[in-house]
């Protein structure tokens, strides 16, 4: 039966040797890659608002239509 805990101290041997390749961004390419995320969730979340609003503003009219008939 193999050691299962040479499987887990290979695992995090790999991940920890993974990690350190990894190319970390700079504090200013940190900083600009938030500001376009934030800028987008606002966008995003405008749409979603002007779309909500239309859609409701739509089926209420539509209510209105059918039920005078």
């Amino acid at each position: 039966m193999a050691n299962p805990f040479r499987k887990t101290r290979q695992f995090y041997g790999e991940t920890l040797g993974e990690l350190k390749k990894t190319v970390w961004p700079t504090r200013s390419e940190l900083r600009n890659s938030t500001i376009v995320v934030i800028i987008t969730m606002f966008l995003l979340a405008g749409f979603t608002v002007i779309a909500d609003f239309s859609v409701y503003s739509w089926v209420q009219m539509l209510t209105k239509l059918v039920t005078r008939q």
